[in-house]
């Protein structure tokens, strides 16, 4: 086997926007999630802080949880583009392994942001007239941050395969 050199079938030179378009999309996508859930679960704490200001540290959960997912595309995009340097050649199946990576992780950040969002702002609320209503809340809301884990977990061991070896 003979190696092929720098811009040629094992290593074109747009692999490495794949691989900066996987960095981008771990890093851009849960950062969308995390302030959609955000926003989206502030809204309900501001109702309930309105009606019963005690009840405002325990409604802020959902925000807690929704910044969480942006690390998860925090770590990712941190990883990626530790394994890009520009001077050693990067393989097309690098680039592409690292794009799947960042798209894993983005798609599952937006989902669970999503969700924590959705299901914090109703959470909040009904938690402002059932104090029992908390534990469900919390709950459903660990299920919603599991979709950002897979997509961490999924982009971890995709990391893992990517060699560049030209």
């Amino acid at each position: 086997m003979s190696l092929v050199p720098l811009g040629g079938e094992a290593c074109p030179y747009f692999a490495s926007f794949l691989g900066f378009a996987g960095a981008g999309s771990a890093m851009i996508l849960p950062a969308f999630g995390a302030a959609f859930g955000t926003a989206k679960s502030g809204i309900g704490i501001a109702g309930v802080g309105v009606a019963k200001p005690e009840l405002m540290m325990r409604s802020l959960i959902p925000v807690v949880m929704a910044g969480i997912v942006g690390v998860y595309g925090l770590v990712v995009a941190v990883l990626i583009a530790n394994d890009m340097d520009s001077g050693k050649p990067y393989s097309l199946f690098a680039g592409a392994v690292h794009f799947a990576s960042g798209i894993s992780t983005g798609f599952c950040g937006i989902a669970a942001g999503y969700a924590i969002g959705q299901v914090g702002d109703a959470g909040v609320r009904s938690f402002l007239y059932q104090p029992r209503m908390f534990v469900g809340m919390v709950l459903i809301m660990i299920f919603a941050e599991v979709l950002g884990l897979y997509g961490l977990i999924v982009s971890l061991i995709l990391n893992t395969k990517a060699v560049s070896s030209c």
